[in-house]
């Protein structure tokens, strides 16, 4: 099947996800293009994650549909989740965990090849941390492990970057330096991505387009409309209140 809309890659039309015939996210109508930057908001319980599963093809839509780009495959994306697959005191070295990101375009070949091994050096020259190469993945900070596991995701990502709640659990320099990064890969490498955060005073500064959801799609659409909109500005406004203990 062939996207409707030129340019882009994933589109739900009248997509409803959940579990077991149990709707959790319903009434979803939007598209992702190519070299997209969409934020994902939403109260906790609001279907952020089990939108995620849906655009990921781990569940199939209870109602409607979700298309993807002819040209877009599964094992062109990466994936970063909230609760990262590699424990923060995992006995493996930075570069060993960036390139393992590889694994899954490989097939049955046994050993990485020299431009998998190339493309992940250049991954981690981008997030910043080539001098960390030959280091273990337990003595570094929480922001340095974070840059490890996303130049993890983009050595499987060639088209498309997800990623949950990327920033959460770091301080407010590491989180600012991540997101800065997350900019530069979609700019300079034209990776499309798509962030799941609540944080939306600082991802506004570099997303394209917001998706808000309250188990329904509440809005989708330009950043700057999304902050000037009346959910946008309740939003950003219990949330400044909840951060500062209101």
């Amino acid at each position: 099947m062939t996207i409707k809309g030129a340019g882009s890659i994933i589109t739900c039309h009248n997509t409803c996800f959940g579990y077991d015939g149990q709707r959790i996210i319903k009434g979803l109508n939007f598209s992702v293009r190519v070299g997209d930057y969409l934020c994902i908001v939403g109260k906790n319980g609001s279907g952020k994650s089990t939108l995620i599963k849906g655009l990921l093809r781990l569940l199939n839509p209870l109602q409607g549909e979700i298309v993807f780009c002819n040209e877009f495959k599964k094992e062109k994306s990466g994936y970063l989740s909230q609760q990262t697959a590699v424990k923060k005191d995992f006995p493996a070295g930075v570069f060993e965990i960036v390139l393992s990101g590889a694994v899954g375009g490989m097939g049955l070949r046994p050993f990485y090849s020299a431009k998998e091994k190339r493309r992940a050096l250049d991954n981690m020259d981008r997030l910043g941390i080539a001098d960390l190469k030959e280091r273990s993945f337990s003595e570094l900070s929480g922001g340095q492990q974070r840059r490890v596991l996303i130049g993890r995701a983009l050595c499987a990502a060639q088209s498309l970057l997800v990623l949950d709640e990327p920033a959460a659990g770091l301080d407010p320099l590491a989180a600012a330096e991540l997101y800065t990064l997350l900019q530069k890969i979609n700019n300079t490498m034209g990776i499309t991505i798509i962030m799941v955060s609540h944080d939306i005073e600082a991802t506004a500064q570099y997303a394209t387009k917001i998706l808000h959801l309250q188990n329904k799609q509440c809005f989708f659409g330009d950043t700057k409309e999304y902050l000037n909109s009346a959910i946008g500005k309740q939003f950003l406004g219990a949330e400044k209140e909840a951060d500062i203990g209101f």
